[in-house]
């Protein structure tokens, strides 16, 4: 856990850092992930050099750079700016850059990096639902207002109390990396009530009898849904074809690679991650039904119709595919 812990402390403010890029000749690919096992199909690309192997086969010597950042406003700004060619960040984060850049940048989706739901947790025992939530608590997030889990937060609060007052809980709500309020919601000595969290950090947390479960990001979209999406801008998707189908190819060998070796998959996170997990919790993870370490994505179009019905979208999608890039259409997507 205190690898994590250090980690996700870390924030790259790779525009002043890298630079700015603008215009990269093909067979180069900078990539950025977060934290946590929500990116394990990158681990496993990036342990097996799948990007280099599939660009051989284009007939290129594809040099990969990879970068670790917390938060989707780093990524998008990176990556708007030139400086990365790839970021990754929760459904709703990569619709918005979607809708912004619509007639500029042309941000779309690649590919989906796996369907796993995120716990709302509370250490608070009088607090059994969304509805037991005052002004007394204090829930933490990655992104306040604006990452996956504030705007799974308020498509189930619009459910139940109305699309006029979706950002209730807003004012309770503050921005804290996934491993700092993991260990606040534990020890119970800060302000932290309450977590949306992710997995591992999840599992953790709910090993604690003092901690338990109010909401799954599954119910409110139900069933299985993407967590994070990979993303691109037009300018990178058509002026880099062979890079960009080389790294396509390797998420989707990553993701087969992932369902038919979880023992292996685990160890490659704790590898690639440099996790002090231990390697049972990982594998417990990766093999929890629940989970789906796909491509493919799932229940997006949930995430596109609601936020566009609570004004957050000004661009309406008409289906999953308009803000993905072609490559994905072939997928069994939703």
């Amino acid at each position: 856990m205190n690898a994590l812990f250090k980690r996700a402390g870390i924030v790259v403010a790779l525009g002043l850092s890298l630079g700015s890029i603008n215009a990269r000749a093909e067979g180069t690919i900078s990539i950025a992930q977060q934290f946590g096992i929500g990116y394990l199909i990158l681990d496993v690309v990036q342990d097996q050099h799948l990007i280099e192997k599939y660009g051989k086969q284009e007939g290129l010597d594809i040099k990969v750079d990879w970068h670790s950042i917390s938060g989707a406003t780093a990524m998008n700004e990176a990556l708007l700016t030139g400086s990365l060619d790839v970021v990754s960040a929760g459904v709703p984060p990569a619709l918005t850059v979607w809708d912004r850049t619509r007639g500029k940048q042309n941000v779309k989706a690649i590919a989906s990096l796996g369907s796993m739901p995120n716990y709302l947790l509370s250490n608070n025992p009088a607090v059994k639902s969304i509805k037991d939530l005052t002004d007394k608590d204090r829930i933490a997030v990655p992104a306040a207002g604006v990452g996956f889990q504030s705007r799974t937060l308020q498509i189930e609060t619009a459910r139940l109390y109305g699309n006029a007052d979706y950002k209730r809980f807003d004012n309770i709500t503050l921005s804290l990396p996934h491993p700092d309020a993991t260990a606040a919601l534990i020890s119970g000595g800060s302000e932290v009530t309450a977590h949306f969290s992710s997995p591992p950090f999840q599992y953790q947390a709910l090993e604690h009898p003092n901690i338990h479960k109010i909401l799954s990001s599954y119910d409110v979209l139900g069933g299985k849904g993407t967590f994070n999406l990979l993303y691109t801008t037009e300018k990178f998707h058509d002026a880099n074809p062979k890079t960009y189908k080389a790294f396509f190819e390797a998420l989707a060998e990553a993701a087969e690679f992932i369902k038919a070796n979880k023992h292996e998959a685990a160890e490659t996170y704790i590898r690639v991650e440099k996790s002090h997990l231990p390697l049972a919790l990982i594998e417990k993870i990766i093999s929890d039904p629940e989970n789906d370490f796909t491509i493919t994505p799932q229940k997006t179009f949930v995430y596109a119709d609601k936020l566009h019905e609570l004004g957050v979208l000004k661009n309406q999608a008409g289906s999953w595919k308009d803000y993905f890039f072609p490559e994905a259409y072939a997928l069994p997507g939703s």
